[in-house]
């Protein structure tokens, strides 16, 4: 029966709906070896197909889902109609709250580009600095991570590499320092959306996963700029110019770190790249004589080379933007730090996360091994509380603030629908087959075979999150399929389950610059079409680099060396 909560409580949906009841046996498939081979085939397929055969996203995973339906059918006998009620929860989680945060998120960013200021902030952004490193830091770390926090899905990737290229980067070299930056930000990309994944997924508290992350990703931010900084020019780049990129990596992780163990996990990317800008504009004011902060002559009419040799890439007969139109390109960010603050609020807080839709999932009575309730069986969405019904609140403002009209605001969201179709059909198969994969136990029969590792999973932990965004392209993906995965395998082995889980996101970040995806992107957008083994060849030894350090560092969580980092 349906019953909605009395007033006094939050506002909440309830079902209960009688099914028949079906308990998970991680060696349903002659023992616990075999069934974990078997539980393997659906991400198999799902990485095979994307990787190795290229087929398109939504194709490998409809047909990952599949998969994971005839093993939870015919390998663990899970009833055939309980199997597809776990699908269509899937689903509809990846709809409400994952696309909803996605779509608005990246609806305000497409009104930006409508109305022309987009273009505005990119203008303020070569203004600074015509030296390339600085360019680099600004345009690739810092716009890319407000990008990625807003849009994601290989935004970054595309408007940073063309960007680059407009301010004199050769082709090549704009793809690759893209491909580079865009790792850090990943994880807290699309307001958070890999993060809470993570978190629904695993049954892992949001705040504690948010704040493992929080402590993993910010060592990465570090030196990410001194990297862009070496790409773009060497070891003349770090003699020269690793002021800024030191002050830059040090205040983004700062950021990150501050935003999401004691703000929102929504607004990490966004507090941290406007931060990180920020600093360096200061240091900029700061060392004005310094080759790195050379800007161009106020009445210049060519461009002044950089230190490293190009233009700045400005048209000489454009015509500067005023400083309305500027504070207005900036407006959006701002407007939508206010919403999400003021959300944060005593008072506000309750009040909006007392407006909930939850009931048990029709067709879903899954208790676990131990014989306890699954979790998978629930289903909530808070309403107010969620990043993309706040993200519609800042979309209404911002429409406001920049005079775009209802008509046009209205059309410029379905027309962000319209472009995230495949995307949609892909991530909420995704979460489709995650979800069978943990009603049927088939994630629980990989994690107990997998925790067979003991200790030296800690560090392997960030090794297969990497493997999953080297392959899927998106770290949201790779949470769906994994994150269940590392909880298991953590309990297994005796070690911290959010340690592991948020290692996945954390390691996966690292296999961003290598997805087909993103280098099919980059490549795109500079024109190098057919390049991507070039590229992919550029950013490989980064990668691979970044991740033996987090994957040691991680491993020393794990110990009372570095176990006082957790929270």
């Amino acid at each position: 029966m349906w019953a909605v909560a009395a007033s006094s409580e939050p506002v909440v949906l309830l079902a209960q709906i009688s099914s028949a009841q079906y308990q998970q046996d991680p060696e349903a498939v002659g023992g616990l070896g075999l069934s974990a081979l078997v539980s393997v085939l659906p991400l198999a397929v799902v990485l095979v197909l994307l990787g190795a055969l290229r087929v398109r996203a939504h194709w490998a995973a409809l047909a990952g889902l599949t998969t994971a339906l005839v093993v939870a059918i015919a390998g663990f006998g899970m009833p055939f109609g309980m199997s597809l009620s776990a699908a269509a929860h899937g689903a509809v989680f990846g709809l409400f709250p994952i696309l909803w945060i996605v779509i608005n998120a990246l609806w305000v960013f497409n009104m930006t580009v409508a109305t022309g200021h987009f273009d505005v902030l990119r203008r303020s952004f070569g203004t600074l600095s015509i030296d390339t490193r600085t360019q680099a830091i600004l345009v690739a770390f810092c716009f890319g991570g407000l990008l990625e926090a807003l849009a994601g899905f290989g935004a970054p990737v595309a408007i940073t590499s063309v960007m680059l290229v407009a301010l004199g980067f050769a082709p090549i070299k704009a793809a690759v320092v893209a491909l580079v930056a865009n790792t850090a930000p990943v994880a807290f990309g699309a307001m958070g959306v890999p993060v809470i994944t993570l978190a629904q997924v695993t049954g892992l508290p949001l705040d504690v996963v948010s704040s493992t992350v929080g402590r993993q990703t910010p060592l990465l931010a570090l030196f990410v700029p001194l990297v862009l900084v070496f790409i773009v020019d060497g070891r003349r780049g770090l003699r020269e110019a690793w002021v800024p990129a030191l002050g830059c990596g040090i205040v983004f992780a700062l950021g990150q770190f501050l935003t999401s163990n004691f703000f929102s996990v929504e607004l990490t990317d966004i507090v941290a790249s406007l931060a990180g800008a920020v600093t360096v504009f200061a240091l900029a004011r700061l060392q004005p004589n310094a080759v790195w902060a050379a800007r161009k002559p106020a009445l210049s009419t060519t461009g002044g080379p950089s230190s490293g040799g190009t233009p700045d890439g400005s048209d000489p007969d454009e015509t500067p933007d005023s400083p309305a139109e500027i504070r207005k390109a900036y407006a959006p960010y701002a407007i939508i730090i206010v919403v999400f603050a003021l959300a944060q609020l005593p008072g506000i807080k309750e009040l909006l996360a007392s407006v909930k839709i939850a009931f048990a999932w029709p067709g879903l009575d899954v208790l676990t091994p131990a014989g306890v309730r699954d979790k998978v069986n629930d289903f909530s969405f808070s309403v107010l509380s969620t990043a993309g019904t706040l993200m519609v609140l800042a979309a209404v403002i911002v429409a406001v603030v920049l005079g775009v009209g209802v008509r046009r605001t209205i059309t410029t969201w379905t027309k962000t629908v319209g472009e995230l179709t495949w995307a949609i059909l892909t991530v909420a198969s995704v979460l489709a087959l995650a979800y069978v994969m943990n009603a049927s136990g088939q994630t629980t029969s990989i994690g107990l075979f997998v925790a067979g590792a003991g200790a030296a999973l800690a560090f392997l932990s960030p090794v297969l999150g990497w493997f999953a965004v080297a392959v899927t392209g998106s770290d949201t993906s790779a949470n769906a399929l994994f994150g269940s995965l590392q909880v298991t395998a953590a309990q297994g082995a005796g070690l911290p389950p959010e340690l592991l889980a948020s290692a996945n996101s954390s390691g996966g970040v690292l296999g961003k610059m290598l997805s087909p995806q993103n280098l099919t992107i980059a490549a795109a957008a500079v024109k190098l079409d057919g390049q991507e083994g070039t590229l992919l060849r550029k950013v490989i030894g980064w990668s691979l680099g970044m991740l033996l350090i987090l994957s040691t560092i991680i491993a020393l969580q794990a110990t009372p060396v570095l176990s006082w980092m957790l929270p």
